[in-house]
């Protein structure tokens, strides 16, 4: 059984399954499905609980699989709780994950709880977790996109009793906030309490907010180019800026950067050559939300503006490793900022001409 973790809330209410596996790269959310699984198994007379977690290829699976079939002196229930940081179990690892998912079919002692991080298709269709899926319920936990961000911050403002004012003050509030969290989803949790300490139930306005609020944002590189495909212009500032602070590689912006650029120029060439949109897009390995903006930006992408933006790519590379090019900054933040603004400006959605009859 799959679910989000929405529906966690009134799944539980409608009976505790003895096997759960949450997976995901949102540690506050995993966290609170954990919490929201305890909470339920203690009411229900799990009052032991062992945890283990899985250290490389040669890790010993026997002490988890007897961690199932006993229980201690002093408890009629356990909980046992498995984390792979990793996501590849091992060959090992898939044969006692699967005895594992098959025990807890008729094992009402044992609530074993397993946490993993994001997975790819691949290894969502590998036996060792369609055997955890079949056996027992899943937990898909996706991260809190930026569109989304001022809605989840409104939803946990509700929840404690506060909002923001209605109308264009309120959104800028909601944005406002969202900007200082992006990419942190821990700290707008954190804030969000922090204002449920220092102000009553009810409407909070900007000038709170703002007083309140910390700049806890933390970037990332590869939501930086999403950013510059949507053509966000001032969010990609604010990105690079933080980036910057927060000393990530130059390198590593770069190659974002310019891989989305090599990216556009061979997915426009196999349109040139016939391919369908979706087949150039697989063939290419583009998916998710940045399938989306390649098949808007694509349209908009002429040969020569690639070609531009191809040779742009290849300066900066010798910039960001130390070389000097005529007519751009021998600043690498600057360099990288030019470099994404020219793509970021390709990708800009025009609003629509008015028409006069």
């Amino acid at each position: 059984m799959q679910l989000n973790p929405n529906q966690l809330g009134a799944h539980l209410q409608k009976g505790l399954k003895s096997l759960y596996t949450l997976h995901g790269d949102e540690p506050l959310l995993i966290q609170e499905a954990l919490d929201a699984i305890r909470v339920v198994a203690r009411s229900q007379g799990y009052t032991e609980r062992t945890s283990h977690t899985v250290t490389g290829a040669h890790y010993d699976w026997s002490e988890v699989l007897a961690a199932g079939g006993s229980l201690s002196l002093f408890a009629d229930k356990q909980i046992v709780e498995l984390r792979i940081p990793t996501g590849k179990p091992g060959k090992d690892g898939s044969a006692a994950l699967q005895h594992l998912a098959q025990q807890s079919r008729d094992n009402d002692t044992t609530l074993t709880l397993v946490m993993l991080p994001r997975l790819d298709k691949a290894t969502k269709t590998g036996a060792w977790f369609g055997a955890l899926e079949s056996f027992g319920v899943t937990v898909q936990v996706e991260p809190v996109e930026r569109n989304a961000l001022p809605a989840w911050i409104a939803q946990r403002l509700s929840a404690q009793g506060q909002r923001v004012a209605g109308g264009d003050e309120g959104q800028r509030s909601l944005q406002f906030f969202a900007d200082r969290v992006e990419g942190n989803l821990l700290a707008a949790h954190q804030e969000i309490q922090k204002l449920g300490l220092l102000h009553p139930q009810g409407e909070l306005s900007f000038a709170q907010i703002e007083s309140a609020v910390l700049n806890v944002a933390r970037y990332d590189v590869f939501k930086l180019s999403e950013a510059v495909l949507a053509g966000q212009s001032i969010r990609v500032q604010r990105m690079l800026d933080g980036l910057q602070a927060e000393g990530e590689a130059e390198v590593l912006v770069h190659y974002a950067l310019s891989e989305d650029i090599r990216a556009l120029k061979r997915v426009k060439d196999a349109l040139g050559q016939g391919r369908p949109m979706p087949m150039a897009l697989r063939e290419q390995r583009v998916w998710g939300a940045k399938e989306r903006l390649f098949e808007r930006v694509l349209p908009r992408l002429s040969d020569a503006a690639l070609a531009q933006l191809l040779e742009a790519a290849h300066l900066v590379d010798g910039i960001v490793k130390g070389l000097k090019q005529p007519g751009w900054p021998t600043n690498n933040w600057q360099a990288l900022q030019r470099l994404a603004m020219m793509l970021c400006s390709q990708c800009v959605v025009s609003p629509p001409t008015s028409r006069t009859y």
